[in-house]
């Protein structure tokens, strides 16, 4: 397995205007067609939060977007922690 490919996992906090501009679902969209699995969520405070796992590539590419979101959203800071993969299966909305 090359460097590239090594399976890495990011526990990423979006803040701005992300919740009810169909952030969770693009960012589903987004991550499945980079093969990477997680979940995504709205929290109280109104940042939403998601864990991408895949390659450091893949998810590099996912919080590339979510520094820009969807059309209607604006975003005003992405605050990501790298920690230790335990083995997402799928990519859900929570």
């Amino acid at each position: 397995m090359t460097e590239g490919r090594k399976t890495a996992r990011a526990h990423v906090f979006i803040s701005g205007q992300v919740q009810g501009v169909f952030f969770r679902q693009k960012a589903k969209e987004r991550a499945r067609t980079r093969g990477v699995t997680g979940w995504v969520r709205n929290l109280p405070d109104g940042r939403v939060e998601a864990v991408f796992e895949g390659s450091r590539e893949s998810i590099e590419s996912v919080i590339d977007w979510c520094r820009r979101g969807p059309r209607l959203a604006e975003v005003d800071s992405v605050d990501v922690e790298w920690e230790e993969p335990i083995g997402e299966q799928s990519f859900d909305v929570k």
